[in-house]
């Protein structure tokens, strides 16, 4: 296995020396504003270079993990050992005729600001995600009555062999919060999404009504990662959690969200271990209630 200072030296030779950070607090890089260091941090800023980071990754024995914005993810406080690769400088957005390309680091509200300019229907849903589009499509998300499987035509995706491929839709195996790319590894380089030519206040009226309810019904003034659970078959996580009276339960900073319950919210001081023990506790509890086991939604990483 290579040194980890021969593996940043090698980084530092693909990309500017200024995006290879040591030690780096993930706190930084999460919405949950938690998260101890990562061994090196690593932000590419073209997607062919993030190839080559990851294959150097690959080689050098040492694990790595990919990142959006962090939207999605509860950093342990303990860490990271090897090494994350951010993603969120490959933004580049172009059209072709009713497709919209996207690269990985893409933010799903700006693909749904790109689609209301050229008055393109069937992304609103997405406009309040504060995901990127590779890990969209990533885990399948959705809100709204809609999903990333709705939209996406293709994928090319770096796979576990180092191949880049094209994948369409249904070769993405696109599930409940899951994919081909989460079952075996693969690497989201770019996304074409499929949309509809529409009348561009209709599109606008969609996106200011799923704002209104986003904003009314969301804890956005605290630091969270969305909704902590997948919705369980047959029921809704949130309406679980409040019939168990766990709205506003607490341990250090970690909060069940008083506005909803399918949220666990950072009230300002929150370790994740914080988090997590809130997490243990609701699951604890709804099972012993309901019998009905919840999932963590929210990808857990690093070290106690």
């Amino acid at each position: 296995m290579k040194s980890l200072k021969d593996l940043v030296l090698e980084f530092k030779s693909i990309v500017n020396e200024e995006n290879v950070l040591i030690d780096e607090p993930m706190k930084n890089h999460t919405y949950f504003k938690v998260g101890g260091p990562a061994d090196v941090l690593v932000v590419p800023q073209t997607v062919e270079k993030a190839i080559e980071v990851v294959k150097v990754c690959k080689n050098s024995g040492h694990p790595y993990y990919l990142i959006g914005n962090g939207s999605n993810l509860l950093v342990k406080d303990g860490g990271i050992r090897g090494v994350v690769i951010k993603l969120t400088t490959l933004q580049d957005i172009t059209v072709e005729e009713n497709d919209i390309i996207a690269e990985c680091g893409a933010q799903l509200s700006n693909i749904s600001k790109r689609a209301l300019e050229e008055s393109l229907h069937g992304f609103e849903f997405a406009c309040g995600i504060p995901g990127s589009v590779g890990g969209a499509v990533f885990m399948n998300a959705g809100a709204y009555d809609s999903e990333m499987v709705r939209v996406v035509k293709s994928a090319t995706v770096l796979d576990d062999k180092g191949n880049i491929r094209e994948l369409k839709n249904g070769e993405l195996e696109l599930g409940y919060r899951t994919s081909a790319i989460m079952k075996y590894g693969y690497f989201v380089l770019q996304v074409r999404i499929g949309l509809e030519k529409g009348d561009k206040a209709k599109v606008q009226a969609r996106i200011d009504e799923l704002t209104r309810r986003r904003t009314e019904k969301q804890p956005l003034e605290y630091p969270s990662a969305g909704s902590t659970f997948k919705r369980p078959e047959g029921y809704f996580a949130g309406k679980l959690i409040q019939d168990c009276g766990l709205k506003g339960f607490s341990i250090g900073g970690a909060a069940v969200s008083e506005k909803h319950s399918g949220f666990i919210i950072n009230k300002g001081n929150a370790t994740a271990q914080d988090i997590l023990d809130v997490i243990k506790h609701v699951q604890n509890t709804v099972k012993s209630e309901f019998g009905v086991d919840l999932s963590t939604e929210v990808r857990i990483i690093g070290e106690d």
